[in-house]
């Protein structure tokens, strides 16, 4: 009678436990479930926009799509931050990998490195298959181990290698990207003002496109005021760089110290001025 007392108990404090559970999970569903609304709405905003030519677009146009993508980058970094809260929160139970899973693709480093501990009770969820795979391919490039070498062919067809350049004693940045990749494009002025500013200094920039045509890939390094050495081997997404370092999204970029070691990765805007001028005096 006491063992079948202590089962009814044991059934009690579980399904007590499970309820509280559930309660304490439902704000959460609830406001992710609210940003998935707004990216929804954000998104049928958009879809005219999409469906006109961009040269043609008005200045009201322009207008629209920069307010329309102030508002997703808001929205980005709000789900971001509850998933980061839902993790440590629910660490102990399945509850975070869905989310997880819906944010891998944005993650950092750092976050993947954090969310994809095996200790956490949700680390063995089928849904955090996604984020553990990008995890390992980041591990290529994590910062602590040495550069991997890159054979390829220049922008006049010379073989050329990184290891001309890697553990020669210099900064070395390597930068992954290509002609028809726009946020490449639009991060490419800051990587030129990091040249300009540091290639006296100690640095030197590799060009790594994920080109397959040449012809676009040399019109957009002279476009784009690119005079550093570039590489490719013009296999676009079959690059040998993306198995080598595990590039799955450009522009991407890994930075070298004079010894050839990576001390940092996917530095952007004013991350990498900073971290040129801490290295770089």
């Amino acid at each position: 009678m006491k063992d079948m007392k202590k089962i009814i108990l044991m059934t009690m404090l579980a399904a007590t436990t499970l309820a509280a559970s559930a309660q304490d999970t439902k704000p959460y569903e609830s406001k992710m479930s609210q940003i998935e609304t707004e990216f929804h709405k954000l998104e049928a905003e958009l879809t005219p926009l999409r469906q006109k030519d961009p040269s043609t677009f008005t200045e009201a146009d322009k207008a629209k799509v920069t307010e329309i993508m102030a508002k997703a980058d808001s929205l980005d970094s709000a789900q971001l931050a509850t998933v980061l809260e839902i993790a440590e929160k629910f660490k102990t139970t399945t509850f975070p990998a869905k989310y997880i899973a819906e944010v891998a693709d944005g993650l950092e480093y750092a976050d993947l490195k954090r969310l994809c501990d095996p200790s956490t009770g949700y680390y063995n969820a089928p849904e955090m298959k996604k984020a553990k795979d990008l995890y390992e391919m980041y591990k290529l490039r994590e910062p602590g181990s040495m550069y991997k070498e890159l054979v390829m062919t220049d922008l006049n067809g010379k073989q050329m290698k990184l290891s001309d350049w890697a553990g020669k004693g210099k900064y070395v940045f390597v930068d992954f990207w290509a002609s028809w990749c726009a946020p490449c494009r639009k991060e490419m002025p800051n990587v030129v003002e990091a040249y300009k500013r540091y290639k006296d200094k100690g640095l030197e920039i590799i060009g790594v496109s994920f080109d397959d045509n040449k012809l676009k890939w040399s019109s957009a390094v002279e476009k784009l005021c690119m005079t550093w050495p570039q590489m490719s081997d013009l296999k676009g997404w079959q690059s040998a760089a993306g198995k080598v370092y595990g590039i799955r999204s450009i522009p991407s970029n890994i930075l070298l110290d004079k010894d050839g070691k990576i001390i940092a990765m996917d530095l952007r805007g004013e991350a990498l001025q900073t971290e040129l001028a801490k290295l770089l005096k």
